[in-house]
């Protein structure tokens, strides 16, 4: 059985998948992030693939989506708002543990590979995928392959201002990478609580919010219908920049049903286009899909020439974090 093993870094867990030749899942399991402690994400991520193999009998290939992305010029994380995995050699010291060749990409490229691969954007030639959560992140795969890019920041939309902003937009909510205005400020989970509590002083959570909104709530329909024209103005800048066949949704947000045929409504109004044939559409595995597509990831080392960023135990010793 040839297993493909994808782990998701996430700020707060980290899951290992790990899939047959025929993209069956054969083994799952999931443990903390050890916030702020770099060297014990590493022992642990390398753990959860040394369980697996022990108790399925047989190594496999390995893909990681993390926060942030590795930097072309110097081989370390950078972006990452899992701030402690910024510029260390990730993909060098786990390739190191693990012996053997590691892919990493951006977490959001890897909900663009595994929707394009066997998901919601199966077939297409071009695939924007946006992650609507805790932050907001993207990432492209054309005609099934991770698009990196020059700088290893391909479809890094969530730190983009939001386009057309009204005046009481401006200059917006300051973001984490020092800038103020980003999409991520707009339009990620803590983002729609935020901007409820400055117009109306109440502190709701995303859910709870989206909840309120649905059930007719005047002031959290309100909040919501700001979210919504952000985010198909967002969304507009998109399609004029890349012309997408399909924009695949994954995060705690994309479970709210309303915004797929209520942003395709409204983001006519900005595309440089007579018609928008692009689809909207939610991840077709859920909040499985980033981590699945970590494991097509680690395959494609091997069988595809895919764009990211890889590792391997040689390395130069030079690159090797404290």
């Amino acid at each position: 059985m040839e297993l493909a093993f994808g782990i998701d870094l996430g700020g707060t867990k980290i899951e290992l998948l790990g899939l047959d030749s025929a993209g069956r899942e054969v083994w799952r399991r999931r443990v903390p992030t050890p916030r702020a402690d770099y060297r014990a994400t590493i022992e642990a991520m390398a753990g959860l693939v040394e369980e697996a193999e022990a108790a399925l009998g047989t190594r496999g290939s390995v893909g990681v989506g993390h926060p942030g992305t590795v930097s072309p010029a110097n081989g370390l994380v950078k972006n990452a708002n899992s701030t402690w995995l910024n510029g260390r050699p990730l993909h060098h010291d786990l390739a190191a543990r693990l012996q053997r060749e590691v892919v990493l990409a951006n977490d959001a490229n890897c909900l663009a590979l595994s929707e394009a691969v066997d998901g919601a954007a199966a077939g297409a030639g071009i695939v924007f995928a946006v992650v609507l959560g805790t932050g907001v992140g993207g990432g492209i795969a054309i005609d099934g392959r991770v698009l990196g890019g020059a700088n290893a920041i391909a479809g890094e939309w969530g730190h983009n201002p939001l386009p057309w902003p009204e005046p009481s937009e401006l200059p917006g909510p300051p973001c984490w990478c020092g800038l103020g205005g980003c999409l991520e400020t707009w339009l990620s989970g803590p983002a729609l609580a935020a901007d409820h509590r400055r117009i109306t002083g109440e502190a709701l959570e995303g859910p709870e919010l989206v909840e309120r909104a649905l059930a007719g709530e005047a002031a959290a329909a309100a909040s919501l219908e700001r979210y919504t024209d952000r985010l198909a103005r967002g969304l507009a800048a998109v399609i004029n920049l890349l012309d997408p066949e399909v924009i695949v949704v994954g995060g705690g947000l994309s479970r709210v049903a309303r915004l797929y045929e209520a942003v395709p409504r409204r983001w006519g109004r900005w595309v440089f286009s007579d018609r928008v044939a692009t689809r909207l559409v939610p991840a077709a595995h859920g909040d499985s899909s980033g981590v699945r597509g970590a494991a097509w990831l680690g395959r494609g080392g091997r069988d595809r020439a895919l764009s990211g960023i890889r590792g391997s135990a040689a390395a130069p010793a030079d690159r090797a974090g404290p």
